[in-house]
């Protein structure tokens, strides 16, 4: 049982040993000069104003991880479209339920406030 896993092991080991080569030598090899013009924020060639320190509200970061979830939960609506007709009355019950789950998550989101922006 453990043969069949050996490959992956062996992958991730190889891998993980690449990752760390690569992350020694950018240390070692690369330039770390900070000049005043490397230290400014990229404004879309414009020259920064006011202050560095931007201070956005938590909503903002909750709001984007609940659209991150949301967005990739309804990712898996495509394949079960595709297969629809395979799956039959079976797939069919499975994705009312997911959709249901969906649905109860986002009415308890909409009842916390977490989807109101002010």
């Amino acid at each position: 049982m453990t043969a069949m896993y050996l490959p992956a092991l062996l992958y991730f080991v190889v891998t993980m040993a690449l990752i760390g080569v690569l992350v020694v030598l950018s240390g070692l090899i690369g330039e770390r000069k900070a000049t005043r013009q490397k230290m400014l924020p990229y404004e879309c060639g414009m020259d920064p104003i006011g202050t560095l320190e931007i201070h956005f509200p938590v909503k903002f970061y909750v709001l984007a991880m609940i659209f991150i979830i949301f967005d990739i939960e309804t990712v898996f609506l495509y394949p079960w479209g595709v297969i629809f007709r395979d799956l039959g009355w079976f797939g069919f019950v499975e994705m009312l339920i997911f959709t249901a789950v969906l649905l109860i998550g986002l009415v308890y989101l909409y009842r916390k406030g977490a989807l109101e922006w002010d």
